[in-house]
């Protein structure tokens, strides 16, 4: 269950969106919602919400960050039906948190698909196009002894 691609949808009267038909073919009736990174919000199948909860829980007792972190995750996280129209009711406060009015973008993140304000995506999301068209910029950071990939060797191979 991988998720890629990019949609753009409405939320209608009652709080819901629905769900692109290649999304829906990895849920059955249940998913998970959550808040998460830049103000979007996850949502999970089950097998990788568990998998994000037993993140979570190895992180618990690290430090008081990480704690508060687990506990904003999990009192923000809460599981969801999918109707027959492949629809999804998105709590009030989850959709305050994600600043969600109206247009939703839905996009794939590999093990779960995120719902975003396009707004909050323009200042949060693109950025990571930047990335995309200039990968040298993300590389690692090499020790200052070790020749960059992208520059010779002083030896000059």
């Amino acid at each position: 269950m991988r998720f890629v691609g990019r949609y753009e949808h409405s939320l209608d009267a009652k709080g819901r969106i629905i769900l692109p038909a290649r999304y829906r073919t990895s849920f059955d009736t249940v998913a998970y919602i959550s808040k998460y990174t830049e103000r979007c919000l996850a949502l999970w199948p089950p097998e990788a919400f568990e998998q994000k909860l037993d993140e979570m829980e190895a992180i618990f007792d690290r430090t008081a960050s990480d704690r508060s972190m687990v506990r904003a995750f999990a009192s923000g996280s809460t599981d969801v039906e999918l109707d027959r129209q492949g629809r999804v009711a998105i709590p009030s406060y989850l959709r305050e948190y994600a600043h969600l009015e109206s247009a939703v973008l839905i996009h794939g993140a590999i093990n779960h698909i995120e719902l975003w304000d396009p707004e909050e995506w323009n200042i949060s999301g693109v950025p990571g196009d930047a990335e995309l068209a200039d990968p040298a910029s993300s590389l690692p950071r090499l020790s200052s002894d070790a020749p960059r990939p992208d520059q010779p060797s002083p030896s000059g191979e």
